[in-house]
């Protein structure tokens, strides 16, 4: 199992705990729109919550609060489809860990975004990257974490990670190794900032789920997953698996990913109006190495990114931006 995405998620709720003013209105100037928005386009589920213990949707409109219970994020289903079952002899991948195997992994993730409004001068808006120890055991429906000491090489954004030493997350995993629940109990004096920063990562890891064909496969064997990523603008996101090495339990397999929006339009929040997709091509490479007999992928990357372009219908305003996001698994 291993997983990435790049999505759009809800600017409003970003606004709420970040401090960046609530969209406007219908009717507000577009121009002022598209400058709230660009800094909240890309976000992986930023944001802050005031309920009791709850399920929240994919898209992160109801993302990790303030609380201190534990918040649910149901994962689209995968659709796996075997174009080459590649050489014999063949085995079904399945993982083939006891309850309680516990492994120690530690999980990198980088997003770097650039963005241009018009003709305005380009802007790094990249939010600092994080490096994540995590402790996995192996449960009865999935995979338990402990985050050990979160590190980031943004001084302020280290700070605030001390706290969260000890958190939970959890990935509820079937029988194909897909990921179909991702469930973040951060530790009571973990900050709103913290929360956020701890939440894009694992968006970026473990949003959508590489699962593993049902049929029996050889090396040489090429799968395609098929997954929708469900956000303020729809993507379907469609990964090419290829078998290249396996020795046993271990297995290394080359990932090959692209994502489309499902619709030329995003719908704002807040029914702030909308903006027109003019471009959007995302696309990734990487290879990553897994033990069939432990929770988290041993090793490897892999690396996501493209352009995105949208205008404003109601200003001709037009907002580029650059993304490149990175997420690794290493000892």
């Amino acid at each position: 199992m291993t997983v990435l995405s790049s999505s759009p998620s809800s600017a409003n709720a970003t606004a709420r705990c970040s401090g960046i003013p609530r969209p406007p209105r219908r009717g507000a100037r577009s121009g002022v729109l598209l400058l709230v928005l660009a800094m909240t386009l890309t976000a992986f589920g930023v944001g802050c919550s005031d309920g009791a213990e709850r399920t929240v949707e994919s898209d992160g409109t109801e993302p990790v609060g303030i609380n201190k219970t534990e918040v649910t994020m149901p994962i689209e289903a995968v659709t796996t489809t075997i174009t080459d079952p590649g050489a014999e002899p063949r085995s079904p991948l399945r993982r083939a860990y006891e309850i309680g195997t516990t492994q120690q992994v530690t999980l990198s993730t980088d997003h770097h975004i650039e963005q241009q409004i018009n003709n305005q001068a380009l802007r790094d808006i990249s939010p600092p990257g994080m490096t994540i120890p995590l402790t996995a055991q192996a449960g009865r429906e999935g995979i338990d974490l402990t985050l050990g000491n979160v590190s980031s090489p943004d001084p302020a954004l280290a700070k605030a990670l001390l706290p969260a030493d000890g958190s939970q997350v959890g990935f509820d995993v079937n029988e194909l190794g897909a990921i179909t629940a991702l469930k973040l109990n951060p530790k009571p004096a973990t900050s709103d900032t913290a929360r956020a920063a701890l939440e894009q990562s694992f968006y970026q890891a473990v949003y959508q789920s590489i699962a593993f064909p049902e049929d029996a496969v050889g090396v040489g064997a090429v799968w395609t997953v098929r997954q929708q990523v469900s956000g303020s603008v729809p993507l379907e996101q469609v990964t090419t698996a290829t078998l290249t090495a396996r020795d046993g339990n271990l297995c290394t397999i080359e990932l090959n990913v692209v994502q489309t929006p499902k619709s030329t339009v995003w719908h704002l929040p807040n029914e702030a109006g909308q903006l027109e997709i003019v471009d959007y091509l995302m696309h990734g490479t990487g290879t990553i190495t897994v033990d069939l007999g432990l929770p988290l992928p041993v090793s490897g990357s892999v690396q996501v990114g493209g352009n995105q372009t949208y205008r404003d219908p109601r200003s001709a305003v037009t907002l580029h931006q650059t993304l490149r996001t990175e997420v690794q698994w290493g000892a």
